[in-house]
């Protein structure tokens, strides 16, 4: 109760401080928005502690407005929202933003803004994200929502003008999956005693996006 109380305090203030929406932050929503469809090919690699999972391939089917699409002819472990890097999810609904300054990350100079969505039907409650103002795209990501707990994307661009990233870490919760471990595929190992000693059950996917057509 007592977290309750301070997240709603948190966002009281930060709805205080808030102004219209950031400039820079619907300039890149602009980029994003231009996109309307794509498929590509992931290369998927899991870093949990007590999974061993070998590299998994996908297709990745996108449309805009549409929920995304992966087909591959073995299973493949996602976090429900792990992959949204178009950022529809965040943009569904109206929001507004919080500029918070700027930050160091990596060695290079990003703009830091809170995005709140003022829209109850939103399923995400309040997204830190990351912007890299010269070359108007999303370095980065800390997502909270409403019920499937939070997540951090990290993302790399292969060339200074590209919108979406070549290469992608998800790091989330892993009992948010809600995937039972048996369907996980013959080919992963699962160390179940180490599972249940480890307090802190939080995994990485390392993505890499391939040959995008658009």
């Amino acid at each position: 109760m007592k977290i309750t109380w301070i997240m709603a305090l948190l966002l009281l203030t930060l709805v205080g401080m808030a102004q219209e929406v950031d400039a820079d932050l619907m300039k890149i929503k602009k980029r994003l928005d231009a996109v309307q469809r794509f498929t590509a090919t992931v290369v998927l690699d899991l870093d949990v502690p007590f999974i061993r999972m070998p590299t998994k391939t996908a297709q990745m089917h996108y449309e805009k407005g549409k929920q995304t699409r992966f087909a591959s002819k073995d299973f493949v472990m996602l976090p429900k929202r792990g992959l949204d890097f178009s950022f529809d999810e965040l943009f569904k609904y109206p929001f507004i933003t919080v500029d918070r300054g700027m930050e160091m990350r990596n060695g290079q100079s990003l703009k830091v803004i809170n995005v709140i969505p003022t829209d109850n039907r939103a399923e995400l409650a309040l997204a830190t994200l990351y912007l890299d103002i010269t070359n108007q795209r999303i370095m980065q990501s800390e997502i909270n929502t409403r019920k499937e707990g939070s997540y951090t994307l990290n993302m790399h661009y292969a060339k200074p003008n590209d919108i979406l990233p070549d290469y992608v870490e998800a790091t989330f919760a892993v009992e948010r999956l809600k995937i039972p471990f048996n369907f996980m595929g013959k080919d992963t190992q699962i160390d179940r005693q180490q599972m249940k000693s480890t307090d802190k059950k939080t995994g990485v996917i390392k993505i890499q996006i391939k040959d995008y057509k658009f």
